[in-house]
């Protein structure tokens, strides 16, 4: 008797573009400063990305342009939080003492601070065009497109 395997990966359709953002500001002055030189209209999603098996939530701001069918979407790669380190000191009194643990979206781009999601059936948008105009941003470090086949954690960038 054979046995048929399937793959997620089979099935993964890869109909979006993906930029990395390293940038210092905040996520809200970011989608500020996005809508208004790329001239779009990018809200801040009621609802964070909440991934309970990492206990963290990633900002994500949305923007549908039916004119072309596609979504933009602005997500913060890294979420920084603080917990209670679990030490005895052996006093009576209580020394607290908090540890900051960083997570990431996408852990194989630790060092980016936000990603742009384009998602376009028909690839209907110019990428390096888009950089050059984010680049030109002053508070943006840099942008670069990033290939979605080196990523392993694709499924964290589905966000419906």
């Amino acid at each position: 008797m054979a046995f048929h395997k399937l793959l997620v990966d089979d099935f993964y359709d890869a109909s979006f573009s993906l930029l990395a953002i390293h940038c210092r500001l905040e996520d809200y002055r970011l989608a500020y400063l996005l809508n208004k030189h790329l001239e779009l209209n990018l809200e801040r999603k009621p609802q964070d990305l909440d991934y309970n098996y990492f206990d963290a939530a990633f900002s994500i701001y949305e923007w549908e342009n039916k004119k072309f069918d596609t979504v933009w979407n602005l997500v913060s790669n890294i979420c920084k939080k603080e917990e209670a380190a679990l030490q005895s000191s052996g006093s009576l009194f209580e020394n607290s003492t908090t540890v900051t643990r960083t997570f990431n979206l996408l852990p194989e781009l630790k060092t980016v601070d936000y990603l742009i999601k384009v998602s376009n059936e028909h690839r209907h948008f110019n990428e390096k065009h888009i950089l050059n105009k984010i680049q030109t941003i002053p508070q943006v470090i840099t942008a670069y497109s990033v290939d979605v086949d080196q990523i392993k954690s694709k499924d964290h960038l589905i966000f419906d």
